[in-house]
Order: C-alpha cells, then structure tokens, then sequence
C-alpha cells in the first residue's frame, strides 16, 4: 500500500513539474499547445544553438520546410522577424482558427 502512495505522490509531483516548465502556448503561433509538443532550436543545433522552445508539429514543420538551418541562424533566431515572414505570416493567418492539435500535410514555400 505504500509503495502505491509514493508512487501516486511521485507522479503529481512530476506533472507539477512539467506544467511550470512547459509553457501554455507555441513559440510561434502563439496558440495554446495541445497533446504533442515539439521542441525547436530557434539557432539550430548545426549552426550552435542550445536553447529551445516548444511549439505545435505543424508549426515546427513549416519553419523548417520554409527556410535551411543558415537562414534560421543568420536571419530568423528572433521569432519575431520569424513571424514577420511574408511565407509565415501567410501560414499564421490560416492556423489561427484551428485547434491545439490540428494536423495538416506542411507544403514546401521554397
């Protein structure tokens, strides 16, 4: 019976965790973040980059079929310039509406 309330008691106390470290909404969209959450390098790894921050699959996949690992690093690391984008802001016009978890097939801009 002991180990039952240690583990129940482990668990909350990891979902407390997780909840003050995952923030509520994407990095880029700004919508709030559903089930599945992806982290990105805004200075991708290759180009030196360490920190990350969570934003939705569909958001992760139109970043990196919109621009290569140099441009990201030379030109896009400030998500607002990112958001500014023409390609981007065009995609966050369309996900606006959709829910947490929406997933769509991500085009190629280029």
């Amino acid at each position: 019976m002991v180990g039952r309330v240690k583990r129940k008691a482990g668990l909350m106390a990891a979902a407390e965790r997780v909840e003050r470290i995952v923030p509520p909404s994407c990095a880029l969209c700004e919508r709030p973040l559903g089930v599945k959450v992806e982290w990105h390098h805004p200075v991708p790894k290759s180009e030196g980059g360490r920190e990350t921050v969570p934003v939705h699959p569909i958001c992760h996949r139109t970043i990196h079929a919109t621009f290569s690992n140099a441009e990201l690093a030379r030109d896009y690391a400030d998500f607002a310039l990112l958001r500014g984008h023409p390609e981007i802001a065009r995609f966050l016009r369309w996900i606006a509406g959709k829910p947490a978890d929406f997933h769509a097939p991500t085009r190629v801009g280029r």
